[in-house]
């Protein structure tokens, strides 16, 4: 008996815990698994009693480089600060954890609740210095060892790499020969459908139209298992956006041979535990890259374009620097406009005050707050048509040519297709034959064998049937669309590309055609005078420069013209009366900015709005309220008091305004009353 043992060690309970790094550890080296387990007879030789021995392996398979997806060892540490556990018995003590940090919190939790530590070269007590610092080394040394060992194999690794001989699991589409070289699939229909997918997807430009397209067509796409009893079986399935993007991006398809196009790093997740997760690097970065490595699919420059085209896709950029792909908006432009204040792209706002305008605007400016509202807005139908007569002028002289290219370009997909339908069929055959020869070559006397035999040969006999009658409603479905005998008429039609446009062209395959003539368009606008100016990047090179005129807003559709303003102006200056104003210009047929006759309210608005006051027409003998005042030196007061008492004769002008007539006789009857009246020289004094 070890005298580190004391007897309230045996009251609480001996934890065996087991780990093996991997699932393949596991199945193959089952020794290790056997002297793990066998430490419980040893913890029943250290004096614990059955009931108090708990193992614990439900880590066999997992890594010790971290916590996750180690329940055990949680539970381990767990059980240890509640001071459960008198020792943990373990095969090697670095097998506890290959990490730092867990295991120096696991020898800490270990010496405050007086946990032992056993395993086959001793047993250690945390809680005294000696032993601690020997279980601090030894974790140490197994970190160093594990780092050493990846170091040596990781070399190794990219040293073979370099050489292009390190094998792993290549994409579907290649194998490895007899002599380990890299080349096509032998099945045939496996390498033709990698090409399909390439084809369609240079001619579609996105992803999701390359799975719409197969799916649609009822194409199948294959795939390789790697490992375990399906070890090299070729496996059909639907073909998802996912497995599309892998393919396009990998550049094992352009005869490219890399290593290192993936790096791990770790990360906390919301939980605490560290995990790994995998990151694309750049191109330049990848450690390994050797070219025309082995027989290619498609040439590099072809895999260069792709991800180029991947990344122009994408619709939440950075800057929104990207035009991202034709989609079915209404408008025609839409990822092309570049705003001439902050040069981003525009952006299309379809809802104005709940009505659908389609527009164009640019809130660059407003986002990075350098002011308060953005660079600028229009509406798309004031551009687009002007591109599209644009685009027509450019295709006219050669409409022929395109719609001969296009029809050959749908005959080659159509033969594409028959090609892939003819090869389904093929494998269906011959799938069917062999189930026909096992069933034949089987005793009939052995009749379970031969039932199920049977229904083998029934199953493939219905699948070589569905693929048939899918192939014939193919055939049917496409001489419909594009029936061989209509050729001419087809060629014919070239020359109503304008009617073919405005009519039959949808508006996404409108922006695919505007995209491959049309590089960008910048655009620019004067506020003053209200135009824009949209310079054309045509896709061969030359730059062309337009300018468009924008319609007026509702206020200016309501605002009355200069012209209006002028002839109100000279009728009130000549009449000086509002009523003669509104009777000349009714008799001209002139009417209000909303199409109604015109009134008074109407020509008093546009003499308020322009400054045009009411010109004051009088005799010699007649004086405003402010003259009179200054000829008798009187308040404006007094001579409303006369006005008032009839002591004047005042008339009203058509300006709201009074004129007041005194004659030499009223001139003098005034100043004798100025004189004489209390009233007038009390409120002279008082002024």
């Amino acid at each position: 008996m070890n005298n580190k043992i004391q007897s309230f060690h045996h009251l609480k309970m001996a934890c065996i815990y087991l780990r093996q790094s991997t699932m393949y550890q596991v199945m193959h080296n089952q020794e290790s698994t056997d002297r793990q387990y066998a430490l419980k007879h040893k913890a029943l030789q250290y004096g614990w009693d059955a009931s108090r021995i708990r193992i614990m392996d439900g880590d066999l398979g997992q890594s010790g480089s971290h916590t996750t997806g180690r329940e055990d060892f949680k539970s381990l540490v767990a059980e240890v600060s509640m001071s459960n556990v008198g020792a943990i018995f373990v095969l090697e003590a670095s097998r506890l954890s290959r990490s730092s940090a867990d295991w120096n919190r696991l020898l800490e939790l270990c010496s405050l609740t007086q946990t032992l530590i056993i395993d086959q070269d001793g047993c250690y007590d945390p809680s005294q210095f000696n032993d601690q610092l020997l279980l601090g080394l030894k974790g140490t040394m197994s970190q160093a060892e594990m780092h050493l060992i990846r170091a040596r194999l990781h070399g190794a690794k990219l040293n073979k790499a370099k050489r292009g001989e390190l094998r792993f699991p290549i994409p579907v589409g290649y194998i490895y020969d007899d002599e380990g070289n890299i080349t096509f699939d032998p099945d045939a229909q496996v390498c033709h459908v990698i090409q399909l997918l390439f084809s369609v997807f240079k001619e579609k430009q996105t992803a999701y139209a390359v799975v719409h397209y197969f799916g649609n067509n009822n194409i199948l796409f294959p795939k390789r298992s790697y490992g375990g009893r399906w070890k090299g079986k070729l496996l059909w399935g639907r073909l998802t956006h996912e497995r599309v993007l892998n393919i396009l991006k990998h550049p094992f398809y352009a005869g490219v041979y890399t290593f290192g196009r993936y790096k791990s790093f770790k990360k906390i997740n919301p939980q605490g535990e560290i995990i790994t997760r995998l990151q694309r690097q750049p191109m330049e970065q990848w450690p390994v890259m050797i070219k025309d490595h082995h027989r290619s699919y498609i040439p590099f420059g072809e895999y260069e374009n792709n991800i180029q085209q991947l990344q122009a896709n994408k619709v939440k950029t950075p800057d929104n620097i990207l035009a991202g792909p034709p989609r079915e908006g209404a408008t025609l432009l839409q990822g092309l406009l570049i705003c001439g204040v902050c040069g981003r792209r525009m952006t299309i706002r379809y809802a104005v005050n709940n009505v659908i305008v389609p527009t164009y605007e640019c809130n660059g400016r407003k986002r990075q707050g350098l002011t308060g509202c953005s660079c600028f807005a229009f509406r798309a139908d004031t551009v687009d048509p002007l591109i599209e007569q644009k685009l027509i002028e450019v295709l006219k002289p050669a409409n022929v040519s395109i719609a001969i290219n296009a029809l050959s370009e749908i005959e080659k997909r159509n033969a594409s297709l028959d090609k892939h339908w003819q090869m389904n069929i093929q494998r269906c055959q011959y799938q069917a034959d062999i189930a026909q020869r096992r069933f034949e070559q089987v005793d009939p006397a052995n009749r379970l064998v031969a039932a199920s035999l049977e229904k083998n040969w029934n199953q493939e006999l219905k699948k070589l049937s569905l693929a048939t009658s899918e192939y014939q409603q193919h055939q049917n479905q496409r001489e419909a669309e594009y029936p061989s005998h209509k050729r001419k008429e087809i060629v014919a039609l070239a020359k109503e590309i304008p009617t073919l446009w405005a009519r039959t062209t949808n508006i996404k395959d409108k922006k695919r055609i505007v995209r491959l003539l049309i590089s960008d368009i910048t655009v620019t606008k004067d506020r003053e005078t209200k135009t824009l100016f949209l310079n054309i990047r045509w896709q061969a090179g030359p730059l062309q420069q337009i300018q468009v005129t924008l319609p007026p807003n509702a206020a200016d559709k309501i605002r009355y013209p200069q012209t209006m303003v002028e002839k109100v102006r000279d009728l009130t200056m000549q009449h000086g009366d509002d009523k003669k104003t509104i009777a000349i210009l009714n008799q001209q047929g002139i009417m209000g900015a909303k199409g109604k006759p015109l009134t008074r309210d109407m020509i008093q608005w546009i003499r308020f709005k322009h400054n045009i006051k009411m010109p004051i027409l009088k005799s010699k003998d007649e004086f405003t309220v402010g003259e009179v005042g200054a000829i008798f030196n009187i308040s404006s007061h007094m001579v409303y008091y006369w006005i008032k008492n009839e002591y004047v004769t005042a008339r009203k002008t058509p300006s709201n305004s009074l004129l007041i007539k005194i004659t030499s006789w009223d001139k003098t009857q005034l100043l004798e009353r100025i004189k004489n009246s209390y009233k007038s020289q009390t409120m002279i004094n008082h002024l």
